[in-house]
């Protein structure tokens, strides 16, 4: 029922039902939150039925609610379906007031001033929206006065002095302080509502795509209180490590305190394996807490927990935030150790995480002790490199200058959520490994180092300064999360590798998935990379990126300015040696698998020189004039060259590029044929609008394949296909599969014509038109389902109807992004295509497609 209660009110309910000791409490529903931000009212009858349930609370507690004998004190707890770590907001502690902090007193005179100061800032941050800082000068100075450096040192009487001073900026920035305790609970219900669509929360949900109207709850509990005395205290824990996935209960906890000081990162907390020497029984009873939790809920958990006088709590459950590493490790140890089976293994892996473990870790060799700034808590592993941002907000202005920064904070609040997605990496000098940054961090697979309590900031200097070193804001820092360590400058980084872990859990995903993964590939490095990723053959090469290399770039231009048919066959019989050592290499990176080679398609123009100095030698190798050449580059220029003479228009026109090619496809293929190797060449014809179009190149294609088999003697079985990028061609596939033998989408293409906007130029607007709702994404990125796509199933449908076995695929970007390889599965494509670095990513999406497709049909 987390769609209803929240994830925290739901996992809350499913733990009383299986006996453990949780606070008592109730769900306010997301229902109702959804119609508070509709009107900005609470629904008529709320409180009668708030009310009805704080009666059965007190019956369960022995407790009354604003009793000024034995008070009951309650918080408030947002939750949403989704966790969202520390976007929204919670409320502790209400229920004090005057007359009820002295009832507390006269149990623990401390205690009851620590809990009462707290209530007011808290609520007076969240609910009444005063600045968090001027709560925070005040005990920064009453910390001075006392001679003490943390809030735990303070006594009683410093603590009631503080809740004077507190209630004192409350009147003068708000009015009198609240004291009955049901418009507490009223007004604190409101803000929890209203967090939702605070800045930081509605910034998580578009970073994580997390929908915008499944509202929060709000779970309404009674306290229990971890800075009662020096036998309680609050923590956080892990089921099992979310830095490395390791079998072993992680965590922290501090005595002495409640739960916001573990999470926000006040305070630097102790590693929970010190709970077994303070507390034993305690740490005996969370050991097996978390084992039944973990078996429960099949997965790696988060736990809340309190302690008061001894008495473990449970505060909520929920599934672990992991990096990367952690959640690979975790979801194949789980299979083996017969938890679950591996369709759930494969189905809990995001392919963010596939990607994210693919990143570059810091070179080992590059580090030594002389630049090594600090070393703290390895948070979330991975490399960051960048300037030193101290806010948010530099970071954002750096990133609009295109430089990478990595943001340096004290510690981060969820008011910092732009700032960390856009930054590197974050440091922070306190907190542990369940902080808000270590949290928010290895969720969105960030490199984190948290603890560095050596480290101090200086916000209005601009620097960081540790053990006689200075950093200024805007100097170089390296981080190296896995070990914890930051170094000065710039250091080198190393590509990264499959873990056995990796490599297993795709190994299952392989079994499920019925698309296909090629990749797109313009050379032999990045052919064999793929392979390596697990590429099933490449989709798409680009052999004009070949042209463009420094010792044929001027035979190419030679070609391409030539005055006559004679002049551009002498300039390719230049350019025919380099594009077959191209092929023959790309061919044995791919031995067994098929190789889709597009043949030229980019206007002519983007080859051509555009400084004198370049122009001077081609005239010179050309025996013209400067002059004359510069006329005959100006008649090559186009209005619109996307939609112009490019594609297969340039095989119609000048034929013998497509020859040229052709000859270095098939004397590539019959070379190693000879050699015993299996070469599958698939040639495809770009942008073709029609069948003649396709025809017409396809008989060059043939007769110049005859003619160089016929030369080496050989029987290469190639296969002659085209792009469907162009609207027509979509909507006459029927008749162009006569005369193909396969299609491949160019989506790129494809979403330029079938929207009229141009790529190059349309990022001026795409992100006001996500920003103003227009458009949810943009859809060069992400394929537009609606139109593109149903221009895919027109051309599927209508292929196919002509002929059965038409292989299909799909080579533009959107071949790599995971909501369009769901969409290219439904439709019935054989394969996506995609870059080397996301084929493992692809490979997952494919398989996880599938399994969904299969549990749809069965529940059918």
């Amino acid at each position: 029922m987390a769609g209803l209660l929240g994830g925290k009110g739901a996992n809350l309910a499913e733990m009383a039902s299986i006996d453990l000791n949780i606070p008592q409490g109730f769900t306010i529903t997301t229902e109702t939150c959804r119609i508070y931000n509709t009107t900005m009212r609470l629904p008529d009858g709320l409180f009668e039925e708030l009310r009805t349930h704080l009666d059965i609370l007190e019956t369960k507690t022995g407790k009354t609610f604003g009793d000024d004998e034995n008070p009951l004190l309650v918080s408030v707890r947002s939750g949403a379906k989704v966790s969202m770590p520390g976007m929204m907001d919670t409320i502790l502690n209400i229920g004090l007031n005057s007359k009820t902090v002295e009832v507390l007193a006269k149990i623990d005179e401390r205690f009851a001033w620590d809990s009462f100061r707290r209530f007011i800032q808290m609520f007076g941050d969240v609910v009444l929206g005063i600045k968090m800082e001027l709560f925070e000068n005040e005990l920064s100075k009453i910390k001075k006065t006392a001679g003490v450096s943390s809030d735990q040192e303070l006594s009683a009487f410093h603590l009631k002095h503080l809740v004077t001073e507190y209630l004192k900026i409350v009147y003068s920035s708000y009015g009198e302080f609240p004291s009955d305790p049901h418009t507490q609970l009223i007004m604190a219900v409101e803000a929890v509502f209203k967090s939702w669509d605070n800045d930081r929360a509605k910034t998580y949900r578009r970073i994580n795509n997390i929908p915008h109207d499944i509202c929060t709850a709000a779970t309404v509990q009674s306290m229990v209180f971890g800075n009662m005395d020096t036998n309680s205290g609050t923590g956080v824990c892990f089921t099992r490590n979310p830095s490395g996935g390791t079998n072993q209960l992680t965590g922290e906890y501090l005595i002495n305190a409640q739960g916001e000081d573990v999470v926000a990162g006040i305070r630097t907390p102790q590693p929970i394996s010190e709970l077994q020497t303070r507390m034993p029984h305690v740490f005996k009873e969370l050991k097996e807490v978390c084992e039944k939790l973990e078996n429960h809920y099949k997965d790696m958990q988060d736990i809340e927990f309190t302690v008061e006088k001894g008495k473990l709590y449970l505060l909520q459950t929920r599934t672990g935030k992991r990096t990367a590493q952690a959640a690979i490790k975790i979801a194949t140890d789980l299979v083996q150790q017969g938890i679950i089976n591996k369709k759930t293994a494969v189905m809990r892996i995001s392919p963010v995480h596939i990607n994210q473990i693919l990143h570059k870790q810091i070179d080992p060799c590059s580090k030594n002790k002389e630049n090594l700034f600090t070393k703290a808590l390895p948070a979330s592993p991975g490399a960051a490199v960048g300037r030193i941002a101290l806010d948010s907000d530099t970071v954002i202005k750096m990133a609009d200058r295109h430089e990478d920064a990595v943001l340096v904070r004290k510690e981060t609040s969820p008011d910092d959520i732009e700032g960390m997605h856009l930054a590197q990496g974050i440091l922070t000098a306190r907190g542990g490994i369940t902080s808000h940054a270590a949290v928010v961090a290895r969720g969105m697979g960030k490199c984190c180092i948290t603890g560095a309590s050596d480290i101090i900031i200086d916000y209005e200097a601009r620097t960081v300064k540790t053990n006689g070193k200075i950093l200024k804001e805007g100097d170089m820092l390296t981080l190296d999360g896995t070990t914890g360590e930051a170094y000065f400058g710039k250091l080198d980084v190393t590509e990264p590798a499959f873990s056995k872990d990796l490599q297993l859990l795709l190994s299952w995903a392989d079994g499920f998935k019925s698309l296909f993964v090629r990749t797109n590939a313009d050379t032999p490095e990045d052919a064999k990379k793929a392979r390596e990723f697990g590429a099933q053959g490449i989709g798409l090469c680009r052999t004009e990126h070949m042209f463009f290399k420094e010792d044929r770039i001027n035979a190419m231009r030679e070609m391409i300015l030539a005055y006559d048919e004679e002049g551009r066959k002498k300039a390719l019989l230049k350019l025919l040696p380099y594009q077959k050592k191209d092929f023959l290499g790309i061919f044995e990176s791919m031995e067994g698998l098929p190789v889709t080679i597009r043949l030229l398609d980019p206007p002519l123009h983007e080859f051509l020189p555009t400084d004198h100095k370049d122009l001077e030698i081609i005239a010179n190798r050309m025996g013209v004039s400067k002059e004359d050449l510069q006329n005959k580059i100006n008649s090559l220029r186009e209005f619109n060259p996307m939609l112009g003479h490019r594609g297969c228009r340039l095989a119609i026109t000048y034929p013998e590029i497509a020859e040229m090619q052709v000859h270095a496809i098939i004397s590539a293929a019959s070379e190693l044929q000879k050699q015993g190797k299996e070469i599958i060449p698939e040639i495809e014809v770009p942008l073709i609008g029609s069948k003649q179009e396709l025809e017409f190149v396809s008989e060059i294609i043939n007769r110049t394949a005859n003619r160089i088999m016929k030369r080496h003697n050989t029987n290469i079985k190639y296969k002659i296909g085209t792009m469907i990028e162009v609207p027509r061609a979509a909507l006459t596939a029927g008749s162009i599969a006569e005369s193909a033998d396969f299609f491949s989408f160019g989506t790129n293409d494809l979403t330029q014509m079938g929207f009229g906007f141009s790529r190059d130029d349309s990022d001026k607007f795409i992100s006001q038109y996500m920003k103003k709702g227009i458009f949810i994404y943009d859809p060069f990125q992400q394929l537009d389902q609606e139109g593109i796509g149903e221009l895919v199933k027109i051309t599927v449908e209508k292929g196919r109807q002509t002929k059965p076995s038409l292989e299909i695929g799909i080579c533009g970007e959107h071949g790599g992004e995971p909501e369009s390889i769901k969409f290219f599965h439904k439709a019935g494509l054989d394969y996506v295509s995609c870059s080397p670095y996301r084929v493992p990513a692809a490979r997952l999406v494919a398989a996880q497609a599938s399994i969904v497709d299969d549990k749809a049909k069965t529940d059918i």
